[in-house]
């Protein structure tokens, strides 16, 4: 499998914000999100095998380790890698970007599954497949990245057509300006959680956090 980095640094997004984790970032992605932040990983990485991985995975010595992107399930080896982490015992979570089928990942419903849905701004909404939102369990969550108003009703929309059990995460683009956000939000009276993606309020934009 092509793989862009591995590296340990805190989870940035999501119910699991703030936990130290192991990150494993794979090469490609099938979207090309107007507001991406990791385009590096478009092209860039290098082969590895799935004993290559778990090795360096075991170097950081993190119980929890989040599969990335690019977009993961581009490549089948990934499917063989999640197994083998869960079979260790570690807690997986995998980021996917909404576009690919989840339902060939093993242990649905014992790992966290993070699922994008593209809104407006990113260009990309014609590219999501919602029948992953029938698979998905309450140990996982439904992201959506927000850039405006139109975005925001947009992913009301989908929560209310759709009505997933699974935590539902809002974040701003570029995750740190979380108060017109958080505003819409609580004049609403929507049930989601507004987060800011932390790794940035540390680190700002950087690569390896």
């Amino acid at each position: 499998m092509k793989v862009n980095e591995i590296f340990a640094s805190i989870q940035g997004e999501g119910i699991l914000i703030g936990i130290p984790t192991t990150f494993v970032r794979m090469t490609g992605c099938n979207l090309r999100c107007s507001w991406c932040d990791t385009k590096y990983a478009y092209e860039e990485g290098k082969e590895m095998s799935c004993e290559e991985v778990m090795a360096k995975v075991k170097d950081f010595s993190q119980n929890h380790v989040c599969i990335t992107g690019g977009e993961p399930l581009l490549q089948n080896e990934v499917i063989s890698l999640i197994q083998k982490l869960m079979d260790k015992g570690y807690e997986v979570c995998l980021e996917t970007n909404g576009s690919k089928s989840i339902e060939n990942i093993p242990c649905l419903g014992s790992m966290v599954i993070s699922l994008d849905i593209k809104c407006p701004s990113s260009g990309m909404q014609e590219k999501m497949n919602f029948s992953n939102l029938e698979l998905l369990s309450l140990n996982d969550q439904l992201k959506f990245i927000i850039a405006d108003n139109k975005d925001y009703e947009y992913a009301k929309e989908i929560i209310a057509k759709y009505k997933p059990t699974c935590s539902l995460i809002m974040t701003p683009v570029g995750g740190r300006k979380l108060k017109e956000l958080a505003e819409w939000v609580l004049a609403d009276g929507l049930y989601v959680r507004v987060l800011p993606q932390l790794h940035k309020l540390i680190w700002g934009e950087k690569k390896g956090v």
